[in-house]
């Protein structure tokens, strides 16, 4: 399965740049055998004025036929690394070619991406800045893997 990750926002150089790099670039080096591989970091420019519908619109384009859509939204499940882990290897186990990780602007996701939504999952009840969020979902991308792998990475 072909994972993309898909926000509202462009990460220039920095810091979090380096470490989302860092994470997918672990990731694709694990993930292989695993039937899940990275396919493409979409950044789309938040439009003043258009809010969260116009953003959504632009969002589903760089969407796949029958693909499944990981929406972050701070009213999502909260879920623990294996979890996540479950849903990614379920469903490449399954056969789904694609999975889309969305991060939404300042006001979040609209409500017709949403509704479109395989599975919501929150980072908890703290809202997160979206480069932090990118940070994150990179991390547990990898985790993922490792758990997939058997790597000491992943404690419990």
């Amino acid at each position: 399965m072909k994972i993309s990750i898909s926000a509202i926002g462009r990460l220039r150089n920095s810091p979090e740049k380096e470490l989302i790099d860092d994470y997918l670039s672990r990731f694709s080096k694990l993930s292989k055998p695993f039937g899940l591989s990275l396919n493409s970091i979409v950044e789309i420019e938040g439009k003043k004025g258009g809010g969260p519908p116009s953003e959504a619109k632009l969002l589903m384009k760089s969407f796949q036929r029958n693909s499944k859509i990981i929406a972050l939204d701070e009213r999502g499940v909260v879920l623990s690394s294996k979890e996540f882990t479950k849903y990614l290897s379920g469903w490449a186990a399954d056969g789904v070619g694609y999975c889309h990780i969305v991060i939404g602007g300042a006001d979040g996701l609209d409500k017709s991406l949403l509704d479109k939504a395989n599975l919501k999952i929150s980072f908890g009840k703290m809202v997160w800045p979206h480069m932090l969020a990118r940070v994150m979902i990179a991390e547990q991308l990898y985790r993922s893997a490792t758990i997939l792998a058997g790597s000491p990475y992943h404690r419990e």
